[in-house]
């Protein structure tokens, strides 16, 4: 049912009938393994993929990379577990390379954000550093194009 997951990711609005078809299963067998999911958090939940320039939002999103020491016979997840418990981060990711958290925040304004990384973030206990990137513009999230003039085409192939 693997496929059946894959197609959710892509269209969670499809309907039972519909999935069933497109895995050659029953209607109720997808309803029934869709409940499975549900109840134990196989599918935590479900959201539009909202195009951030045209929402009309005036929101700042920045990617921050955290550095942090790990503690003895927890490593990362008290702290990490801390960190995702601010309403601005929209989500939080332990990473390999040359930081160990990857936050997502959201806020008001560019002052905002940066308020919460120097009074919030940066103050926890065992942080050690952090590098701020300010989203732009986006193009591609979660699979999903953003904007007409995102939409894929065929990349040219050379010899």
């Amino acid at each position: 049912m693997n496929e059946l997951l894959d197609l959710l990711r892509r269209n969670a609005r499809q309907s039972d009938s519909d999935l069933a078809a497109q895995v050659s299963s029953s209607e109720e067998a997808v309803k029934a393994q869709i409940a499975e999911w549900e109840a134990d958090g196989t599918i935590s939940g479900y959201q539009a993929m909202v195009d951030p320039a045209r929402d009309g939002g005036d929101q700042v999103n920045a990617f921050i990379e955290v550095k942090i020491t790990p503690e003895r016979g927890g490593g990362f997840n008290r702290q990490a577990k801390r960190i995702a418990q601010f309403e601005q981060v929209t989500s939080c990711y332990l990473i390999s390379g040359g930081y160990d958290l990857l936050v997502l925040v959201e806020g008001s304004d560019l002052v905002s954000v940066a308020a919460f990384v120097s009074e919030k973030l940066s103050s926890i206990e065992g942080v050690i550093s952090t590098a701020t990137h300010f989203r732009l513009k986006s193009y591609k999230e979660n699979g999903f194009f953003f904007g007409k003039e995102n939409e894929p085409t065929r990349l040219p192939v050379s010899p």
